[in-house]
């Protein structure tokens, strides 16, 4: 039980180590004991163990698992693993080298004409004081990547790059690859292993606790016998095959929303202000209508202050906002106040939000065109 007891230590420290490894580059924990760990665990360390393993093993240590596992397996378990162990380094260089995405002067109005703003998370004429360009709707700007990125979900250390619009299938490749290397790993490693476990020539029901008593000897066992090459990696391969899948399963959900991991960060402040009671939705057309005749009262007031008889000569133009073609559109507006009260003047326009079900999401056209559109990379 020495054996099983030293496996289930592993476990936990090769959690913590995934931990640090996924969040210790955040900003927020970059000079904290995690970032300095990251930094140890994915820049130190591994530069040392290259080095190495350069010297002793000529670069061959990461065959660990092939060379242990090999002689047990037949040809049909083999072709496979060329395969399966090629894709996620493919779609990881996809996901990595892609700057389609990035926001630039020279393409920067082909972005504006992509998506329509919805007037609740993205609003016109908001000006990135970075990249000095309005940002388009649904963009981001990374301060890691030091650009506006169009349609922005989040920064993934893992690829040191944005996951945007035209990329998000890559990192979608990414992670179901991923996976499944997990998967047939730990499956090559069940059948190598599963001969000596001998699980159905107990004579114990798997209710009783001489089963298990069992099962755990068999399980010591067997990990004696596979030793690192074999049995380490399957144990690794199982316990870390929930994190990439479950990062998938998050982005199905997304896509099945209608919306990007930063958008979603968007509707949860918005149900924030709803709790908190300080959220008022109304329709764009009638506030618009209403401020435009507000303003040209305004103005006749001014020009007849200064003798100015014809209000045509001294009118003051609005900037329209571009029309973008989208399958789905909507007249709804979200605004937000300090004290919890409509805006003042105009409180027969506004009516209290209280839940996201009041309000649309124009960039859900439904799962399947959802689907396809990040398919497509659009």
């Amino acid at each position: 039980m020495i054996a099983f007891r030293n496996t289930i230590i592993a476990v936990v420290v090769i959690s913590l180590f995934t931990f640090i490894a996924l969040f210790g580059r955040l900003p927020a924990l970059r000079k904290t004991p995690i970032g300095f760990s990251h930094r140890l665990l994915c820049i130190y360390v591994p530069n040392g163990f290259r080095r190495v393993d350069a010297r002793y093993t000529g670069g061959r240590s990461a065959t660990l698992f092939l060379k242990a596992a090999l002689p047990h397996l037949e040809t049909k378990f083999i072709l496979p693993i060329p395969i399966v162990l090629l894709a996620p380094y493919t779609f990881t260089y996809l996901c990595v080298t892609s700057t389609v995405d990035h926001i630039t002067p020279a393409n920067h109005a082909a972005a504006m004409r992509t998506y329509p703003y919805d007037h609740i998370l993205f609003r016109p004429e908001n000006v990135c004081r970075t990249c000095n360009l309005v940002k388009p709707a649904r963009s981001k700007h990374c301060s890691l990547c030091g650009v506006c990125v169009a349609r922005c979900d989040h920064h993934c250390a893992w690829v040191n790059n944005c996951v945007g619009r035209h990329n998000y299938r890559w990192f979608l490749l990414v992670l179901l690859s991923i996976g499944i290397v997990e998967i047939y790993g730990a499956y090559l490693c069940w059948h190598i292993l599963s001969p000596h476990l001998h699980l159905g020539n107990s004579k114990y029901g798997w209710l009783e606790k001489q089963y298990w008593a069992e099962l755990g000897n068999a399980f010591v066992f067997a990990m004696s016998i596979g030793g690192i090459g074999i049995s380490g990696v399957g144990l690794l391969a199982i316990t870390t095959l929930p994190l990439p899948f479950a990062l998938f399963g998050y982005h199905v959900y997304l896509i099945w929303a209608g919306m990007t991991t930063n958008e979603s960060a968007k509707w949860a402040d918005w149900r924030d202000d709803m709790t908190d009671g300080v959220a008022w939705i109304g329709k764009k057309s009638v506030v618009d209508a209403y401020n435009k005749e507000r303003k040209a009262r305004q103005l006749r007031s001014r020009n007849r202050a200064s003798g100015i008889k014809n209000d045509d000569l001294a009118s003051e133009s609005e900037e329209e906002e571009e029309y973008v073609p989208w399958p789905r559109i909507s007249d709804q507006v979200l605004v937000s106040t300090t004290d919890g009260k409509a805006p003042t003047g105009q409180e027969h326009l506004w009516e209290k939000a209280t839940s996201l079900d009041m309000v649309e999401n124009i960039y859900d056209l439904g799962f399947w065109r959802n689907f396809i559109a990040v398919l497509q990379g659009k």
